[in-house]
C-alpha cells in the first residue's frame, strides 16, 4: 500500500451506494486515506434519498456529482471496492479488490436508504481497521 492508503467506491451510477461509502470514509478517517468514487454509467445526479439520509448523521453530499470510471481512477487506487457494478470495473495486478453486496438505493425512499446507510457505514468501519493495521505492518 502507498504511503497514504486510497480506496476507489465504483457502483453503476455513483448516485448512492458508492457516494455514501466515499462521503462515510472521509468522515471517519479524515485525511488518511484518499477517498474516490466513479460509476460506469454515471447518473445526472446523485439520489436526492441517500442525501437526505447522510444529512440526518450530519454528512453533507449535496455538492457531489457523478464521476465516471477511469483506468486512472483504478490504477491510482489500492483498494478498489465494487457495489453492484459486474464486470464493468477494469482490474490490474497489485490492487485490493472487494466486492460488497448492498441493496440498491435507486428509486427508494429515505426510510429504505438508512439500512442501506448504516451498512455502509459498518463496513467503512472494519476497512479503515484493515488499513490501520496494513499501515502498521
Amino acid at each position: 500500500m502507498s504511503e497514504k492508503p486510497s480506496v476507489l467506491f465504483v457502483c453503476v451510477h455513483n448516485a448512492g451506494r458508492s457516494q455514501m461509502a466515499a462521503a462515510w470514509l472521509t468522515q471517519l478517517a479524515g485525511d488518511r486515506i484518499e477517498v474516490r468514487s466513479a460509476g460506469s454509467a454515471p447518473a445526472d445526479q446523485i439520489n436526492p434519498a441517500a442525501v437526505e439520509a447522510m444529512k440526518e448523521v450530519g454528512i453533507d453530499m449535496s455538492a457531489e456529482v457523478p464521476k465516471v470510471l477511469t483506468v486512472d481512477a483504478v490504477q491510482a487506487s489500492d483498494v478498489v471496492i465494487t457495489m453492484g457494478c459486474g464486470d464493468t470495473c477494469p482490474v490490474f495486478p497489485g490492487k485490493r479488490y472487494l466486492d460488497w453486496q448492498l441493496d440498491d438505493p435507486a428509486g427508494q425512499g429515505v426510510a429504505a436508504v438508512r439500512p442501506i446507510r448504516d451498512e455502509i457505514k459498518s463496513r467503512i468501519e472494519g476497512l479503515i481497521a484493515e488499513i490501520d493495521q496494513e499501515a502498521r505492518r
